[in-house]
């Protein structure tokens, strides 16, 4: 008796796996009720605390050529999917659980065995049922990561301008000498010298700060027409290749993250950035205190 389409369309991934299958259907091996608990979503309500997500995983691979000898390093552990989870989860705080279940299916089909991946992520406590998506990935499908020097990585010069910096006049010669060092470069500012609502509510008063000091970016990018105000690690990485002077706009990235800076003193941003970034060095504009411990050389101007 075979499945409905309605049936095959709530069956486990396995199911929809041999279902898809060829005349000569490939090895498999399977991750059942997988469930973590992680910080995922895009409204509001979802930000701040944890929530269940439970992933059923499919993995069609080679088949291993010649005895296995019972070694376990001729097979894909099962180990490397619930690897791969975690390693996706921790890197990014993400909105989307399509998001995620691309990444973990390329992280999967990474591993020379893996030919076609079928991820399937729910989230359990939104309500009295599951919600969640599925997806089908092949090798053939995943984009190869470039490996030649157009994707070598960049150590920038991250730069920390206090309101006077921003405001002097010789900023453009300020620039100018930055520049001439050579690196890439990425600014980043403080909170503006002006009243800003003060709520009594750490989240809001949170994201408050956050807007206020992208309004400082966009004042100082107005000062000089090589300043590029840019939110995303993929906008950061796309200006600086193309030698733009990056101004970090940096809500999107702070509250993403997933184990990034609670507060929003804006030194400790600028250092968490330039930590990130692997900076060649963070400089500091202004008489602001520093954070001790820093993994990244700190100068002062």
């Amino acid at each position: 008796m075979t499945m409905s389409d309605i049936e095959l369309a709530f069956a486990h991934p396995e199911d929809r796996a041999e279902a898809s299958a060829s005349a000569d259907p490939r090895d498999r091996i399977s991750l059942r009720d997988h469930v973590v608990e992680a910080e995922i979503g895009a409204f509001q309500q979802e930000r701040g605390h944890k929530q269940r997500l439970r992933f059923n995983v499919v993995v069609e691979v080679r088949p291993v050529t010649g005895p296995l000898d019972d070694d376990v390093d001729r097979i894909l552990s099962y180990d490397r999917i619930t690897e791969a989870i975690a390693a996706e989860l921790a890197a990014e705080r993400l909105n989307l659980l399509e998001t995620l279940a691309e990444r973990v299916a390329e992280r999967i089909l990474a591993e020379p065995a893996a030919m076609r991946a079928f991820i399937r992520i729910e989230k359990l406590d939104i309500g009295p049922y599951a919600l969640g998506v599925e997806i089908v990935r092949s090798r053939a499908e995943v984009p190869l990561r470039r490996t030649d020097d157009s994707e070598a990585t960049v150590h920038p010069l991250v730069v920390h301008f206090d309101n006077a910096a921003i405001a002097d006049p010789a900023l453009p010669a300020r620039l100018d000498a930055l520049q001439a060092e050579g690196l890439p470069l990425i600014l980043t500012v403080g909170l503006p010298d002006l009243p800003r609502p003060v709520t009594g509510h750490k989240p809001t008063q949170r994201r408050i700060d956050l807007l206020a000091i992208e309004q400082n970016a966009w004042a100082l990018a107005a000062r000089d027409p090589r300043c590029v105000v840019v939110a995303t690690r993929t906008e950061i990485d796309w200006a600086m290749k193309r030698g733009q002077t990056v101004v970090w706009a940096p809500s999107k990235l702070v509250l993403d993250a997933v184990d990034g800076p609670k507060g929003t003193e804006p030194v400790t941003l600028a250092l968490w950035l330039a930590e990130t970034m692997a900076a060649t060095a963070l400089v500091v504009h202004g008489q602001v205190a520093v954070p001790a411990g820093s993994r990244v050389p700190v100068k002062r101007v």
